[in-house]
């Protein structure tokens, strides 16, 4: 039997999405290829705090590369500097830290590959710095909002699935002649709504970096029933802001959000567009099913590579970084630089305003 050489870890953190098993895999086969073996860490952070966690081999990640989801499980509440423990009906917060630490000593686990979005890689930073934990992180958020890389994996999946809900309701918009809206997750940021809006054909795009005027929205619709067009697509980011909602403060608005009688966002948009127009708005929310299925054929190669990559920085003792991708190629990005980041949408951005010359509106 071949000499291990060390014992590695990986962990999916934070909200599920298409192509986490793709790492996994790439990771796993990357460190058993070159002789260390490798545990998979069950549910997130919580495996860490709990030492629940399992040798994987060549089995364990085999056929998962077309499997959406994660097969160690996720969670995106159990931070080990902050851990929630429900005591006497309220929930009280823990420092699990050492908890974290031993159970990696325990069994000679060298260093530790977090799969995540800007949560994950907070805490993974946080580990690095004040507990001296070997960390390689990978980005992961269908939302594409991680500083320091181009992509994220997860995000053009999610951006498939959000546009095949714009195909189809294209065709049911346009044998009614109604206006529909298409609400795509995104809650600090647009370009999910952004890349599926264009690609699905949306007449109108709303993202949270660019707050909104009911009136041009309405003024848009207009301008296209006058000139023969029976229908209206409105692709709308779960985080849109109307420019009067835009100006209050955070105290303001969390206070206006308390006695808010919409569902979401999308409901006050559609009600205002059929009181100022007249004319019916029907809401779709395809939700949770822009995280789920299987990872498109780009997803399944991009995580791949950043899952081989994670492995190889690894094994070389290249720790303290995210695999990032930059101008086409992977880049290691310093995890102290990411953490507490978000790659916000530029609203003066070339792909919108190239959107704009093609005549959709923002409503701004």
């Amino acid at each position: 039997m071949a000499q291990v050489k060390g014992r590695l870890a990986v962990l999916t953190g934070g909200g599920d999405c298409p192509g986490l098993n793709a790492v996994i895999r790439a990771v796993v086969k990357t460190a058993l290829k070159n002789g260390y073996e490798i545990y998979g860490i069950e549910n997130g952070f919580n495996g860490l705090i709990t030492g629940t966690m399992k040798l994987m081999d060549y089995a364990s990640v085999s056929g998962i590369l077309p499997r959406g989801g994660t097969i160690l499980g996720t969670t995106n509440r159990d931070n080990p500097f902050h851990f929630a423990v429900e005591e006497n009906g309220k929930y009280v917060f823990y420092d699990k830290r050492e908890e974290v630490v031993k159970n990696l000593r325990d069994r000679n686990i060298e260093a530790l590959v977090v799969i995540g979005g800007d949560g994950s890689l907070n805490i993974a930073a946080k580990l690095a710095a004040e507990c001296d934990v070997k960390v390689v992180g990978v980005p992961k958020t269908i939302d594409n909002d991680l500083w320091g890389t181009d992509m994220t994996f997860g995000f053009q999946s999610a951006v498939n699935i959000a546009t095949d809900a714009l195909d189809c309701i294209h065709t049911t918009a346009a044998s009614h002649g109604r206006v529909f809206i298409v609400e795509v997750m995104g809650h600090k940021v647009g370009w999910l709504t952004l890349n599926a809006g264009i690609a699905g054909g949306a007449d109108i795009i709303l993202v949270p970096e660019i707050p909104y005027d009911i009136d041009k929205i309405v003024e848009k619709i207009n301008e296209r029933h006058n000139r023969g067009s029976r229908f209206t697509i409105l692709a709308v980011a779960e985080g849109a802001i109307s420019k009067e909602d835009a100006k209050l403060s955070k105290k303001e608005y969390k206070k206006k959000l308390e006695n808010y009688k919409y569902p979401s966002v999308s409901y006050e948009i559609a009600e205002q567009i059929q009181e100022k127009s007249g004319m019916e708005v029907r809401v779709t929310v395809p939700g949770h099913t822009q995280r789920g299925g299987s990872p498109c054929a780009y997803d399944r190669v991009f995580a791949s590579r950043l899952g081989s990559e994670a492995g190889r920085m690894i094994l070389d003792g290249e720790y303290g970084f995210m695999v990032g991708y930059k101008h086409r190629e992977i880049v290691k990005v310093p995890l102290e630089e990411v953490a507490g980041k978000l790659k916000m949408l530029d609203p003066n951005a070339s792909i919108v305003r190239e959107a704009k010359m093609m005549g959709i509106s923002f409503g701004d």
